[in-house]
């Protein structure tokens, strides 16, 4: 059997004295897609900050094809292949939306290189090349979420963490999020996503983790996780 992209064994994150998740046990194979559904304040953003290396696990492991990345700053999990696309985007609001491109590869020198990149990116998101040179913390919230995706893809990602893609949007932009998941998915990318939008996030995942409390409550195949009457009756609507 291949081992996971991505394996997280009994790992404890905390705020302060205050512990958020406890004795998380997670794994993400490549090419999939990992969802992570549950109430606020379960610990879904608190999980995918200590794989990005933004909050440093109290205790336990996390394993990035094959190597202990556990307690590494965020800049070298960032250049291991790991890139998140955070909660409420966070842009560069005074910077162009091509500038907040370009921040998505740094690391990567002017050249043919970032040019194919970019228009990887852009032909992904075709609205963005017709605001290239606009302020982004002028653009619509949908279309911040395009450059905020896009950022996170310039650095061409082996794992990409999204934590509420579609928080605040119009349902239609929302369908827009989703849709390009799904299309990520049939390139055979790796992604990890946190939605409160359980419904849209299980339908476009292949395995699924239900977080209660900090803890795993339930896993297993999305399809059969949108079937289970408790999850159903939690984050489906259903009576």
């Amino acid at each position: 059997m291949t081992a996971p992209l991505l394996e997280i064994g009994d790992l404890t994150l905390a705020y302060g004295r205050s512990p958020v998740v406890t004795g998380l046990n997670l794994t993400v194979a490549a090419g999939q897609v990992v969802c992570l559904i549950g109430a606020n304040g379960a610990g879904k953003t608190t999980t995918l900050r200590g794989i990005s290396g933004l909050l440093k696990p109290v205790c336990g492991s996390i394993r990035f094809d094959g190597r202990d990345v556990t307690g590494l700053p965020a800049h070298r999990i960032a250049a291991a292949g790991i890139t998140q696309v955070p909660e409420g985007r966070q842009l560069f609001d005074g910077m162009t939306v091509a500038e907040n491109l370009r921040m998505g590869a740094y690391g990567v020198p002017d050249g043919a290189g970032l040019r194919r990149r970019r228009d990887a990116v852009l032909a992904r998101f075709p609205r963005l090349a017709e605001r290239l040179d606009e302020t982004a913390g002028l653009l619509s919230g949908g279309e911040q979420q395009m450059v905020a995706m896009g950022r996170a893809l310039m650095a061409e990602p082996r794992l990409l963490l999204l934590d509420e893609p579609s928080m605040g949007l119009a349902p239609l932009l929302v369908d827009s999020v989703f849709a390009i998941i799904a299309a990520l998915r049939a390139e055979g990318r790796t992604i990890l996503l946190v939605e409160q939008n359980a419904e849209a996030a299980l339908a476009v995942a292949d395995t699924a983790y239900v977080l209660e409390g900090g803890r795993v409550a339930l896993h297993g195949r999305a399809a059969d996780i949108a079937r289970n009457p408790a999850v159903v009756g939690a984050y489906l609507g259903g009576g």
